[in-house]
């Protein structure tokens, strides 16, 4: 292990490069990393950096994201596959449909969608600034808010908006389960029950607190106590435990339609390994996962409006 960190280590010198990586990434990735953070930490990371390439350890959106906002840079993720499941829950032709049928509204898209439906808004948004951002926007215009709806829930019970939402939403947090959670605060009475807004309403009416992962983080940081059940991505607790080393964690069971216990990894970002990151840093477009990141001019250019809005209003 330590002799591929090594490598990576040189040639990411070499070829003046930064990795950033995801707080939901393999904590070797995330300890090899020169930045971790969260989609709107990575974002600004992206937009304003020194460096001739990106080797961005995350998936294809935050690699699009890098790309958009550093068009000159070379950009490659280390696994071509790496997808995500709310990006493939909006589609693009249906989503302009959709947005067709309010042709007045303001369309605020999470980040976590594709560089096709970033193009087709106004605004982009992340966990972290959406709160932020929807209070904002102006309040004789309907609002689209794509696309996980259980994240624009929670924003319109926050700010007060009514938004129209697009069905969409992830699979590591749908699928945590309420009865599994219950027994693990019964189990665990004092533990302090924290969640990322892209939880479901049922399982969200039992956090302690709600926010994105850097507010998770900085919660864990600042809090009293030494308990804490985790309803996001299991990686993120390789952070917390940095913050709190003598602190205990315990993972939400998710429980699928089939009603089997799974882990509450993303199967998506856990396609990265320090193998492929090496592969692609040696190999580019020859190596046999990753691969450099190439939009198009014109969907590069529609898309960078609505981020670079985004980045400017938070």
């Amino acid at each position: 292990m330590d002799n591929i960190i090594d490598k990576i280590l040189q040639i990411k010198k070499q070829k003046n490069a930064i990795i950033l990586a995801h707080y939901y990434q393999d904590p070797e990735i995330q300890d090899i990393a020169d930045y971790v953070g969260d989609s709107l930490d990575l974002s600004r990371k992206a937009h304003q950096n020194d460096y001739d390439e990106i080797y961005f350890c995350g998936v294809k959106f935050m690699a699009e994201v890098a790309k958009i906002l550093s068009p000159n840079k070379r950009v490659f993720i280390p696994d071509s596959k790496a997808g995500c499941s709310l990006e493939e829950s909006c589609p693009p032709a249906l989503f302009k449909k959709f947005k067709e049928k309010h042709p007045n509204a303001i369309t605020a898209s999470y980040i976590n969608c594709s560089a096709e439906i970033k193009s087709l808004s106004d605004i982009i948004v992340t966990s972290s600034n959406a709160k932020k951002i929807i209070s904002q926007l102006p309040l004789d215009h309907e609002i689209i808010f794509a696309p996980d709806q259980h994240l624009g829930r929670y924003i319109a019970k926050e700010t007060g908006r009514d938004m129209i939402l697009w069905q969409g939403s992830c699979i590591v947090h749908e699928h945590f389960n309420e009865k599994e959670l219950v027994k693990l605060k019964t189990n665990h009475p004092s533990a302090m029950i924290i969640a990322h807004p892209e939880c479901p309403q049922n399982l969200l009416n039992y956090a302690d607190f709600i926010g994105s992962t850097s507010a998770l983080l900085n919660y864990v940081k600042n809090s009293a106590s030494n308990y804490f059940v985790v309803l996001t991505e299991h990686h993120i607790i390789h952070q917390m435990k940095k913050l709190r080393k003598n602190a205990n964690f315990y993972d939400c069971p998710t429980i699928n339609e089939a009603g089997c216990t799974l882990c509450n990894n993303c199967p998506y970002m856990e396609l990265n390994n320090l193998e492929k990151l090496y592969d692609v840093m040696i190999n580019g477009d020859n190596s046999e996962y990753g691969m450099e990141l190439i939009l198009e001019k014109n969907l590069l250019y529609k898309a960078k409006k609505p981020l670079i809005k985004m980045l400017e209003m938070s």
